[in-house]
């Protein structure tokens, strides 16, 4: 957690995700980068308004406001020590954002999210949800204010042993970061039910293969995957979930979605995600 990008947008969840990224950036002496993103409408020329002369002007201004802010934010959080770096850029968000992250090499996002409900998430989606699902570099998002240390971090999982190698060496890496305990569960719903005979001697199996240390294996049983990872969690009292995303898009996006993107729209946690790998190759770009 050397260079943490931190997407803002001035609103309340952005400032709260600035906040926890100067937390982590203090503790990993990292930098944190704080980007703001400005999407333009297209404009086309109009013999009073020539759109080159309106651009240019609506870009310096633009660019004075977002500074402004920036630095406002930056004097009212200077309880830290770590390095913070300022930068607004013209463009569509989430191809912005993926582009920072590549040129500055950046190893993790920290976003804060309004969420998305109803039809608007069916038909539009969230930026954080869409950056969960795309992102190059794992993604921390959150909506409130985080004021307690992260103790217990809750680990859904398939157990499927192919692909995670990577995920689970980055679900350590955290671990250790935040010298958290690690709770993994396996979420027993009507359509992936076993004994708990059986999905106990996976769980230890699994374990042990990865060689988990500090850790806790669970067996939750409810109707709804997503609502059983957040009851689950609330009963461990953990401070963040922790799970892969296939970074599906298109219509396996449309029709299969992702847990955990449904996770980052919907629950109160830190939620933590990481891009999945197939065959060593990401599955998101």
């Amino acid at each position: 957690m050397k260079k943490i990008v931190v997407p803002c947008d001035f609103s309340l969840p952005a400032i709260n995700a600035y906040k926890f990224a100067l937390r982590l950036a203090n503790t990993s002496k990292g930098e944190v980068h704080l980007l703001n993103v400005i999407e333009l409408p297209v404009l086309h020329d109009t013999v009073l308004m020539p759109v080159v002369a309106f651009e240019s002007a609506l870009f310096k201004e633009l660019r004075a406001s977002a500074e402004k802010q920036m630095q406002h934010l930056i004097a009212k959080n200077n309880l830290s020590d770590a390095q913070v770096i300022c930068e607004t850029r013209f463009g569509p968000v989430q191809a912005v954002i993926k582009a920072y992250v590549t040129e500055k090499a950046a190893d993790l996002i920290v976003m804060g999210t309004h969420g998305a409900h109803g039809m608007r998430e069916f038909l539009i989606g969230s930026n954080a949800e869409k950056m969960v699902r795309t992102a190059s570099v794992p993604v921390i998002t959150l909506k409130n204010s985080i004021q307690d240390e992260i103790t217990d971090i809750v680990f859904p999982n398939t157990l499927d042993s192919e692909n995670q190698e990577d995920l689970i060496s980055k679900v350590k890496d955290i671990q250790v970061f935040f010298k958290a305990r690690l709770h993994i569960v396996w979420i027993n719903t009507p359509l992936n039910f076993t004994s708990d005979r059986i999905t106990t001697a996976r769980l230890e199996a699994f374990a042990n293969r990865f060689q988990f240390k500090n850790y806790t294996v669970n067996i939750f049983n409810h109707e709804s995957a997503e609502e059983g990872i957040l009851l689950f969690a609330d009963k461990v009292g953990a401070n963040m979930i922790a799970m892969g995303t296939h970074g599906r898009r298109g219509l396996g996006h449309l029709f299969n979605g992702s847990r955990a993107e449904d996770l980052v729209n919907h629950a109160n946690y830190l939620i933590w995600t990481s891009v999945m790998k197939e065959d060593g190759v990401t599955v998101a770009s």
